[in-house]
């Protein structure tokens, strides 16, 4: 039978490890975490042990295994529609502000895990060209993860039954959706055509990214240290047109990270604006 312990020691320098490469800070007594999303990968990978694998991803002998370590790890469970009022101002606020701009909008979700926020943010759009047409001029989402598995998944854009129930109403899958088969659905065209799907290391430069209005960073920062919290949101805060919005998860906060932003006190909730 395959080990799937591991000792502090090898907790230690794993948790090392991926600080190093993604910036996620695991913290004290994680090892059921490591334990449930790497011994998957011992049988895929044929390893004696979790311990063997671990080795192997720290001294960094099988590069494929280190891509798949750091793709267990980082991948997170979401929802449509998460907080729900990110959304709302989105629509209310943001969108006709920046169109009463007459340009282009250019918006980034930063983590866009399974599609969930990114395709949430386009059926936001739709629904305003719905309700205002002619209002919006061409607004265009970028979507980037760290996870080559979720980046398949985004492109690829099916959800099952359980994926849909969470968040979604049943009007909104009734417009944006089509069945593929019994229990699985795919989002629409129209929606699809309106995000790309890059991959992206929060720890990297974003400069190839360009430049946006709004930047969806929502509940990432909560997994980093707080030297590479401020080194994201300065890096964010540069790839920000003037004046544009930041948005962040509805437990974190900008204080004592960055000097950048101003908060901007919304009903509902609280975005930032660059300074």
């Amino acid at each position: 039978m395959t080990a799937i312990t591991i000792n502090d020691q090898e907790y230690r320098e794993f948790s090392r490890f991926l600080e190093t490469q993604c910036g996620i800070v695991l913290g004290e007594s994680k090892q059921y975490l490591v334990r449930s999303r790497l011994s998957p990968l011992v049988t895929k990978f044929q390893l004696p042990s979790l311990s063997a694998l671990l080795q192997d991803v720290v001294v960094g002998r099988n590069r494929e295994l280190r891509i798949a370590a750091v793709d267990a790890m980082t991948t997170n469970e979401t929802l449509w529609f998460r907080d729900s009022y990110p959304f709302t101002v989105l629509a209310d606020k943001l969108l006709p502000e920046l169109a009463a701009e007459k340009k282009p909008i250019k918006i980034w979700s930063a983590a866009s895990s399974s599609g969930q926020e990114p395709y949430s943010i386009a059926m936001t759009i739709l629904e305003a060209r719905m309700r205002r047409p002619g209002l919006m001029p061409s607004v265009s989402i970028t979507a980037t993860d760290i996870s080559n598995t979720m980046l398949e998944m985004c492109r690829e854009g099916v959800y099952d039954h359980l994926a849909l129930g969470r968040g979604l109403s049943p009007e909104r899958r009734r417009e944006f959706f089509e069945p593929v088969d019994e229990g699985r659905m795919r989002i629409k065209a129209n929606v699809k055509q309106m995000v790309s799907f890059r991959s992206q290391n929060l720890m990297d430069s974003y400069a190839l990214l360009g430049k946006f209005d709004v930047i969806f960073c929502r509940n990432v920062l909560i997994y980093f240290s707080p030297e590479m919290k401020a080194n994201v949101l300065n890096q964010m805060a540069n790839s920000l047109n003037p004046g544009g919005y930041l948005l962040l998860g509805a437990s974190e906060s900008l204080t004592g990270l960055t000097d950048r932003f101003e908060m901007v006190r919304c009903n509902p909730g609280i975005i930032y604006r660059l300074k």
